[in-house]
């Protein structure tokens, strides 16, 4: 059984880390942008750090799930902040 589920926990891995990664690219450029878009940009973030807090906790690192509590954290602020 655990064949099947390596498989699977690393497509669901691959899945997260590239679309948490296109999210933060547009977090960066949105907020960089200066163009009132920085409520959809913090959104992204809080939406990026969930999907590699995902990946965290399925690869069990623990260190980059930290990471990313501080970084849904900052994007609570930011729609907080900026709503």
């Amino acid at each position: 059984m655990a064949e099947t589920e390596t498989p699977n926990r690393r497509h669901l891995t691959t899945l997260f880390e590239i679309t948490g990664s296109v999210l933060a690219m547009a977090y960066a450029l949105l907020i960089a942008s200066n163009t009132g878009t920085e409520l959809l940009g913090f959104a992204l973030l809080l939406l990026s750090a969930g999907l590699f807090a995902a990946w965290a906790v399925i690869d069990h690192r623990w260190t980059f799930l930290l990471l990313q509590g501080f970084y849904a954290a900052s994007a609570v602020i930011g729609l907080v902040r900026w709503a």
